[in-house]
């Protein structure tokens, strides 16, 4: 009779891990699967800030989705849209211009040469909003990111304005 007793409390004890184990696989793949989408929003919107029509034509920038391939195995993962389309937050003269690096290209030159027909530079601040929604672990997140953007004033998009 003990033995029996002992065996049932030895089965429930089985029970009760498997289901805390289950619980735990289940957290740590939500965990995995929320920073996989955190850092393929990011990869959308790191490629965005590179992209050389990010200041000039930004709703052109955000119409096409971003794949976002984490593992490297050559298959999307995750994909990622801006939604809405980056916008221009705040626009400002630029006033303080530092001097160049001697030996680099000097990427504010354009700054420099600022004459009555090449009005100079502006800061841009931007918001670019990136969401990521994942089918197969359900899941959905944006993320948010300001950035300041120097802009030849010539280039100044409309939205700018």
């Amino acid at each position: 009779m003990v033995a029996l007793i002992f065996l049932i409390l030895m089965g429930l004890f089985a029970i009760s891990a498997f289901n805390s184990s289950s619980s735990n696989l289940r957290i740590v793949g939500n965990s995995q699967a929320r920073q996989e989408s955190l850092a393929a929003a990011q990869v959308a919107i790191e490629a965005t800030i590179s992209s050389v029509d990010f200041t000039t034509k930004p709703a052109a920038v955000a119409l096409s989705p971003i794949q976002v391939d984490v593992d490297g195995d050559g298959t999307t993962d995750y994909t990622a849209t801006l939604i809405p389309v980056p916008t221009c937050t705040r626009v400002r003269p630029l006033t303080d211009i530092p001097d160049p690096v001697p030996g680099e290209p000097d990427p504010l030159a354009a700054c420099r040469s600022s004459t009555s027909l090449v009005p100079g530079c502006l800061d841009t601040e931007w918001n670019i909003r990136a969401a990521v929604a994942d089918s197969r672990s359900n899941t959905k997140l944006a993320v948010n990111q300001g950035v300041s953007v120097r802009v030849p004033a010539l280039l100044l998009p409309e939205s700018c304005k």
